[in-house]
């Protein structure tokens, strides 16, 4: 009885390891396409989300063992839009063997004036998931990724996808109904740094921000002084703090106009708590920003 009992132990761990080598192993640097990859893939990849919920994808620079988890990767996941400054060292890591898919790179990106200081023209916003329509596109070419790398999971991708994109409608259906509360002459946005286009477009905001689209670049005394005005003639009501950035100009901005502070938002990914999920962050945002501003 021994010897069979062991056998069947035996037996089941070694389907337990085939299962697990079986898995598509995937670096992520973007907490969106994490939770992405992870809802579509299931049981059939394995996750290793390297830029974690909180942490300001801006000012992120890979580890060494970040670059390990790389090497072992068939899949790497990046927001794209040239969020990310360090694709060489992934690609030095990985040594061209894992596939690299840039999500924001394959739909459209509004362009932006470039941040004080910066000598391009034009650049890209890379803060594309406030837009729902645009993860709702990152889900589908998520899903087609993993088909490729796996063709035999094809309907179980299908079917998870579908799952995914069915809860990102009801998140899209709800957002309009928060968003018509507020009526539009008062959907004036203003954030510690300029993240919010994508949504603003979607839903009729008007948006100024402290800092330019990354955080590591400062606002100019002349900038802040321009903003301070703005916001006194235009009347705006509050004013919102970000999960990743200090609270101190936006603090003396407050006491200089009479605005108050609305909250505080995630505009570069998941945080933890309510915001650790998409559909969470999302319900925070608008909440935080429809009820402060009506």
């Amino acid at each position: 009885m021994k010897k069979i009992a062991f056998t069947a132990c035996f037996l089941a761990a070694a389907v337990f390891t085939a299962r697990a080598a079986d898995k598509i192993k995937v670096a992520s640097f973007s907490t969106i396409d994490t939770e992405i990859v992870q809802q579509i893939g299931g049981d059939h990849v394995d996750v290793a989300g390297l830029v974690k919920p909180g942490v300001d994808p801006h000012e992120y620079e890979p580890t060494p063992a970040d670059l390990r988890k790389v090497n072992d990767a068939q899949l790497i996941l990046t927001s794209g839009k040239h969020m990310e400054n360090y694709l060489n060292k992934l690609q030095e890591a990985t040594g061209g063997k894992a596939d690299m898919l840039q999500v924001g790179d394959h739909f459209s990106s509004l362009k932006m004036k470039p941040d004080e200081g910066e000598k391009s023209a034009m650049r890209e916003d890379p803060h594309w998931w406030h837009s729902v329509s645009n993860v709702k596109q990152a889900t589908k070419i998520v899903r087609d990724e993993l088909i490729k790398l796996d063709p035999a999971d094809k309907a179980g991708f299908e079917k998870n996808a579908n799952t995914y994109l069915a809860k990102l409608d009801e998140l899209e259906n709800w957002v309009k109904r928060k968003v018509a509360e507020l009526p539009r002459d008062k959907r004036k946005l203003v954030t510690s740094h300029d993240a919010f286009q994508y949504f603003a477009r979607d839903y009729g905001f008007t948006i100024a921000a402290i800092e330019g689209i990354s955080t590591e670049t400062e606002a100019s005394n002349k900038h802040v002084s321009d903003l301070i005005d703005d916001i006194k003639k235009q009347g705006v009501k509050a004013i919102f703090l970000e999960n990743t950035l200090n609270p101190k100009v936006t603090t003396e901005i407050t006491r200089e106009t009479g605005a108050k502070i609305g909250g505080t938002l995630y505009p570069d990914g998941l945080g933890t708590g309510e915001a650790s999920t998409y559909t969470g962050m999302m319900k925070h945002n608008v909440s935080t920003i429809v009820d402060a501003l009506k």
